[in-house]
């Protein structure tokens, strides 16, 4: 049985404990380069991995055998979370089917959730409030988890005067929703039913919500064999010492590498003694940066940035073309078409990069039906959707070029849709150029500088497409 875990952290936190996390990673063989530093000076944000010396690619930069990282399987109470697992019954069961699955327990003690995190975050409520954790100098590095600034903590009020328009005030809505029916249907029953580890008292609401961003924000996901992605779903995620300190740009110079007994950091270009060294964390927009990790990067930075179009906004934008009501019927027939499709949806959007159309089959097939006469389209029905492989191969290949030559009455609706979607923020794109001058910047807040860097890259991915079907 492991230890109580209801005492709570001791007072008086380490000013500086780079030292003693260090000293607990040597212990835990984590092998670091001599040619690297963990530092809070001279790093973009917090702490990060700076150059010791002059690096070239492929240098290993450290190592953390498995037996470090923080999960399910390595926590203390793994064994209390591998039998709710197993009362879990298979991935996707039902909840009101887990005690005929198991024939043990009762459905309260489920631990499958929507975002399969719930094992990890019961094992980290746990180890981060107990004095005698493995982990403890691991955890010294977030002593209050008040270094997490993601959009989920902002007021309301100020998340949506900073973020209408960008998709973020909604994902936090659903963030925190899903939070709290996580917590109240899933951990509290199960904390209840194991009161000699946990404490709700201790083990609260808000504290699950910090945990939930420490995860949102340093945690990893093991990527599967490419012979188990159709098979199985995808990896728990974990912690991982030390890989979790690097920060992240889009023009990273150093990757994660996964091997059976350790997860390795090895360089990938030149650095050059003193310059701090990245990680990517995955071809991320500028909005799931900010949402998921509590921070953007400036322009022209981000070659990952995104804009969305919402599907509907596509929908509002070919009604309001329509100039009869057989017209607008016609459209609404067009729509039900795409969605029996799968091309769109009510919560879908198109995504457009710097350089094409992410989502560029989708958008192609949107417009050219939401184009088409009520003759075209009867015809279009009747095939049920297929036409001409090469015809199809052109239209559904939307780079910024591609864009330029698209039809006329098809760059109509796009460009009508990029500016019902220009319309949804609270300021446009000259207003944000005016922030961006120095002397305006540097008197932003924190919030109100990364805010600004998410609306000012979407919307000049929009203005490039206006520029390009006008």
């Amino acid at each position: 049985m492991a230890a109580p875990a209801k005492r709570r952290r001791a007072a008086g936190p380490d000013p500086d404990p780079t030292a003693g996390f260090v000293a607990w990673c040597e212990a835990a063989g984590v092998e670091l380069s001599p040619k690297v530093s963990i530092s809070r000076r001279g790093t973009v944000s917090g702490y990060g991995l700076l150059a010791a010396a002059d690096l070239e690619p492929g240098e290993l930069l450290f190592s953390v055998p498995r037996s470090a990282l923080l999960s399910q399987h390595t926590c203390a109470i793994r064994a209390l979370l591998h039998d709710g697992e197993r009362r879990a019954g298979p991935p996707g069961t039902p909840l009101c089917c887990v005690s005929s699955v198991s024939g043990a327990g009762n459905a309260q003690e489920s631990l499958q959730s929507q975002s399969g995190w719930v094992p990890l975050l019961l094992a980290l409520l746990h180890e981060y409030t107990t004095g005698t954790s493995h982990w403890r100098p691991y955890f010294s590095l977030w002593q209050d988890f008040s270094s997490l600034d993601h959009p989920m903590f902002w007021p309301e009020e100020e998340r949506v005067r900073l973020l209408q328009g960008t998709g973020i005030p909604e994902a936090v809505d659903k963030d925190l929703a899903n939070i709290q029916l996580e917590y109240s249907s899933i951990i509290l029953p199960f904390m209840k039913s194991h009161p000699d580890i946990f404490d709700p008292e201790l083990h609260t609401l808000e504290l699950y919500k910090q945990l939930v961003a420490f995860v949102m924000a340093y945690s990893f996901q093991e990527p599967l064999e490419e012979e188990d992605e159709d098979e199985k779903g995808p990896n728990p995620p974990m912690m991982v010492p030390v890989a979790d300190i690097l920060n992240h740009v889009a023009n990273h110079n150093a990757s994660l590498e996964y091997a059976p007994t350790c997860l390795r950091m090895v360089t990938t270009q030149p650095i050059s003694k003193g310059q701090e060294i990245f990680n990517t964390y995955g071809q991320m927009a500028n909005w799931q940066l900010l949402h998921m990790y509590g921070f953007a990067e400036p322009y022209p930075g981000n070659t990952n940035d995104t804009a969305d179009i919402q599907m509907v906004t596509v929908r509002k934008a070919a009604l309001q073309r329509a100039k009869s009501e057989a017209q607008q019927q016609l459209v609404a027939e067009q729509w039900d078409f795409l969605c029996q499709l799968e091309m769109v949806g009510e919560e879908g959007a198109f995504v457009l990069g710097w350089d094409e159309v992410l989502t560029e089959e989708e958008l192609s097939v949107t417009l050219k039906v939401l184009c088409m006469s009520e003759e075209e389209f009867k015809e279009y029905k009747e095939q049920d959707g297929w036409e001409d492989d090469s015809e199809e191969e052109e239209n559904s290949t939307l780079s910024n070029a591609a864009l330029s030559r698209l039809k006329a009455p098809c760059k109509a609706l796009l460009y009508d849709s990029v500016l019902l979607t220009l319309e949804s923020y609270r300021s446009d794109l000259r207003a944000e150029q005016d922030l961006l001058s120095k002397q305006v910047y540097e008197k932003l807040s924190r919030r109100e500088q990364q805010a600004l860097h998410v609306r000012y890259g979407q919307k000049r991915i929009l203005h490039q497409l206006l520029e390009l079907v006008q």
